[in-house]
């Protein structure tokens, strides 16, 4: 993995220690509405709610779902959601950077071995030509705004390959979905539960996989308002151990496969009641199996990661050069590695 500073990483030790913040909250029932996608990237919080890891920790959750990553860090800073689990975009970074947003944890990662984020082109990218990462010059990528992780994905994705791609804003994945299937962009990068489905159907092509172009790469953070983060701490930690337990399950039944066949039926089944639900379970279900990516143990954080799209931010000119990792996260809260 990749490694960040000692200074940094003693920082951390240093306000763990001062501020122990797992173990069971002194209240009940404290009700926190909670961001969240359609993916099963977001597995950790469904399994939270379905086996009571949240209400044991003293939480009563109100699932409230979103299309893209930037409205859900506006609704958290603003007090229409307490939680989310998001990847770092722009609005996010300068959110954190007015002081009403911070990160607390890691979520969706990837990681060498475990099946990752996928690169596609339409149909008619590919019968055009377009049949690999490196073919990508002057062709369309598609991305929801400015700033999200598709923008990253593409841009990064680009400069590898020393290739120009123009950035198509569609807003909503769904819109995005419809976009590549019909060739009206074409290219994109996104999680294997959307990428497989839509390679199978003929619609688009797999031409790469983004863990070559970024590895280590922390997709998803767990994130809440400022206020929050230091003013209801005992509660923000509460959230943090019902992930964590969420998130353990789900690696286990799932991307280890250590807990059985049973416990893999059974975690499918749930999820099934979040994701492809205009589908019939035995359609969802291989989308759901086949996209299992890794969710950080105990949320913790890949701090290299997150400093490497702080850069490119930067670079983009999407946030202020003064950002600095510690503008973003919230250390009191985070295991990094």
């Amino acid at each position: 993995m990749n490694r960040f500073s000692r200074r940094y990483t003693l920082g951390l030790l240093g306000a763990a220690a001062a501020a122990p913040l797992i173990g069971r909250p002194a209240f009940a029932n404290t009700a926190i509405t909670v961001g969240a996608l359609r993916f099963t990237s977001h597995a950790p919080t469904f399994v939270a709610v379905e086996r009571g890891y949240f209400a044991d920790a003293g939480l009563d959750v109100t699932l409230k779902f979103f299309q893209a990553a930037q409205p859900m860090a506006v609704a958290i800073a603003s007090g229409d959601a307490d939680y989310g689990v998001t990847a770092i975009s722009g609005g996010l970074v300068s959110l954190a950077d007015k002081g009403a947003a911070k990160v607390i944890g890691g979520a969706l990662l990837e990681e060498q071995g475990v099946d990752g984020q996928k690169i596609l082109v339409s149909d008619a990218a590919f019968q055009a030509g377009t049949v690999a990462p490196a073919l990508l010059d002057g062709k369309s990528f598609a991305m929801t705004q400015a700033g999200s992780s598709f923008h990253y994905m593409g841009s990064k994705i680009a400069t590898a390959e020393g290739v120009e791609v123009s950035f198509r804003p569609l807003h909503k994945v769904g819109a995005i979905i419809g976009a590549i299937k019909t060739g009206q962009v074409d290219a994109w990068a996104i999680v294997p539960h959307i990428a497989k489905p839509l390679a199978q159907s003929g619609a688009v092509h797999i031409v790469g996989n983004v863990a070559d172009y970024i590895p280590n790469y922390q997709v998803t953070t767990i994130f809440t308002s400022a206020r929050n983060a230091a003013d209801e701490r005992a509660k923000t930690a509460a959230f943090l151990e019902g992930f964590s337990r969420g998130a353990a399950d789900y690696n286990a039944a799932l991307v280890d496969r250590t807990a059985g066949e049973a416990a893999a039926e059974e975690m499918v089944r749930l999820i099934h009641k979040y994701v492809y639900t205009d589908r019939p379970y035995e359609k969802a279900k291989p989308s759901i199996v086949n996209g299992a990516m890794r969710i950080s143990p105990d949320a913790a954080l890949n701090a290299a990661s997150v400093i490497d799209q702080l850069d490119w931010f930067k670079q983009q000119g999407l946030v202020k050069d003064t950002v600095t990792l510690g503008t973003l996260v919230d250390p009191s809260y985070v295991k990094s590695y």
